[in-house]
């Protein structure tokens, strides 16, 4: 989701409104914001786009259980916006049909959004046109098409639920923000892109959370596996280390050794366990349920630093599961070893 957002784009919803879904702007409030300074302009006129946004019925891959997806209608000027957006099969909708271009992630995640498909929601049936995908980010969990259809089709009159406009000056909100401010018809709330998808993001760190609390409870009983791995291996071993320790090895070299043992012991098994997680979940499709009560669909990425991550993470285990038991086979008596070893 924070990757969806631009700086270069400011987006308009009802004052007080914590999401598109909860946002209604009315058709004279897109002409006076059509008007407004601090937004760029090409040939045809203003950079703005007004979208709705509702939701629809899908149904998930594997479960068959149904789930919200949310139908996002605009124009070629709303498309034209999402930068990274690229047509991976078929052709764009035809303004005035019911014709869509459905995410790449909705695609992955639910049935019958194939290409050609065409699908009922309630009365009106729609024909998939075309598959588009927005590098990997929220947009991809949408469906796309023409919004003055799907005013028609949902009763929403000449409203609209958001409004974005391209500025002139990325960032640069302050031109757009005194205008709305000094007009009374123009109770809207207005931020850059990238800031509302990094307040939705929030919404989903519950996620992040979570897993940091499973990694801490994995952590807690990998830590105690190899706890009790390395006092067996010096306890099984003493008579060893007595033998090298009354060669001449000190106290030091003892407790090296079996530090390096426990980091070796380490270094493998989170190479092993990288490799399980790389082959059973790089690239594995999922979805969970977004501030707008539809789906984000997303794909897992074993991305080289998580990688970093899990060789870090399994030597401080190895480090501290090692530390104690090296600690004792550094300080424990030659002539108690030989006999206990005996």
């Amino acid at each position: 989701m924070s990757g969806a957002g631009s700086d270069a784009v400011a987006l308009m919803m009802r004052e007080g409104s914590q999401a598109e879904l909860n946002s209604v702007i009315g058709r004279d409030q897109v002409n006076l914001i059509e008007e407004a300074p601090g937004i760029a302009r090409d040939a045809d006129g203003p950079l703005v786009s007004p979208e709705l946004y509702v939701i629809v019925d899908g149904i998930k891959k594997g479960t068959g259980g149904k789930a919200n997806i949310p139908l996002r209608g605009l124009d070629a000027r709303g498309m034209a916006m999402r930068g990274n957006m690229q047509l991976l099969e078929g052709r764009m909708f035809t303004p005035g049909t019911n014709e869509m271009i459905v995410g790449a992630g909705i695609l992955r995640e639910f049935d019958g959004f194939q290409l050609g498909n065409e699908i009922r929601f309630g009365k009106n049936v729609w024909t998939v046109v075309g598959v588009f995908s927005t590098g990997g980010n929220v947009f991809e969990s949408e469906l796309w098409a023409d919004a003055k259809m799907i005013q028609s089709h949902y009763n929403r009159g000449s409203s609209y639920q958001t409004i974005r406009a391209q500025l002139e000056n990325p960032g640069n909100l302050e031109p757009l923000k005194a205008y709305i401010d000094a007009e009374p018809q123009l109770n809207l709330e207005l931020k850059t892109e990238s800031a509302y998808f990094a307040e939705q993001g929030k919404q989903l760190q519950y996620m992040a959370i979570f897993g940091r609390v499973i990694s801490f409870i994995m952590a807690l009983g990998a830590l105690a596996g190899a706890l009790n791995t390395m006092y067996t291996s010096v306890a099984d071993r003493a008579k060893e280390i007595a033998t090298l320790r009354a060669l001449g090895f000190g106290n030091f070299s003892a407790f090296c050794g079996t530090i390096a043992e426990a980091l070796v012991l380490a270094a493998a098994g989170g190479l092993l366990g990288s490799l399980a997680a790389f082959v059973f979940f790089d690239g594995l499709n999922a979805s969970t349920l977004g501030g707008s009560f539809t789906q984000v669909v997303f794909s897992f990425d074993m991305s080289p630093d998580l990688f970093v991550q899990g060789a870090v993470l399994a030597l401080l285990i190895g480090f501290l599961s090692g530390f104690f038991p090296a600690w004792r086979a550094a300080r424990m008596p030659v002539i108690v070893a030989f006999r206990n070893g005996a």
